[in-house]
């Protein structure tokens, strides 16, 4: 069995993004299709004493309303100083945030790339280095791409020889699985519900803000607020069952 999830890169997503790519044995950068604007390619929540706050990349618009997610160009290099200053003012005091300012910082001051898809993935590959996932990650267009959303999956399922493709909740209304069914191609979608919470700032609770808050709680021990980090060994061939999606 080979199972992938095929998903368009997000800035800094939130910890199901994670528990998708750690369920999988391949995921799929799905960039070369539409960029959509106030969307989760570009931003991500965070928490603070005043509410959720946004951290967003700004993106050339100008003449460029039907780019892709991997042609969409950052406007300039300011949102890199003000994200890192509010992730300090807001996080400075989280146990874990010296230990994961380690790696974090120089994402935001070591690196020169104004490509968005370039960018989301070096920080995504990032966490997922730090946390011990071991998935194997591609990009699109490291296979041939062919038209329409549903043949191009299906078609990225069979070039990456998968027999079960990992999807979020939302797709279940459009997405026709006895297209995929009839290739020997099952279909998953993850259950979102359950995950337990964890020493944040700032109550009440909330889930769906970036992973980031997660990390810098609980740095290495973010596996325990997570959802498929134990039974390692089976987790990507367990049952999967349709719930919530951020």
């Amino acid at each position: 069995m080979k199972r992938i999830a095929i998903q368009q890169s997000n800035y800094i997503p939130w910890k199901g993004y994670f528990d998708m790519i750690n369920m999988v044995d391949e995921f799929i950068f799905l960039d070369e299709v539409q960029y959509t604007r106030a969307d989760w390619r570009n931003r991500n929540t965070i928490k603070t004493l005043h509410g959720l706050r946004w951290l967003s990349i700004p993106i050339m618009q100008k003449g460029k309303r039907s780019q892709k997610i991997s042609e969409a160009r950052t406007l300039d290099n300011a949102w890199r100083m003000e994200h890192w200053a509010s992730l300090q003012h807001h996080y400075a005091g989280a146990r874990s945030f010296g230990d994961v300012q380690k790696w974090l910082e120089p994402l935001y001051f070591q690196q020169s790339e104004d490509m968005l898809s370039a960018i989301n993935q070096r920080f995504i590959r990032a966490i997922c280095d730090y946390l011990g996932i071991t998935t194997v990650c591609r990009q699109s267009r490291d296979y041939a791409l062919i038209d329409g959303k549903q043949l191009r999956m299906l078609s990225l399922c069979k070039q990456a020889g998968a027999t079960e493709l990992l999807c979020g909740p939302r797709v279940q209304g459009y997405l026709d699985a006895s297209l995929f069914e009839r290739e020997g191609i099952a279909i998953r979608y993850m259950d979102y519900a359950g995950y337990p919470e964890y020493r944040q700032f700032f109550p009440p609770f909330v889930h769906q803000v970036s992973i980031l808050d997660l990390l810098f709680h609980e740095g290495k021990d973010a596996k325990a607020s997570m959802l498929h980090f134990d039974a390692n060994a089976l987790r990507r061939h367990q049952p999967l069952s349709v719930g919530s999606v951020h």
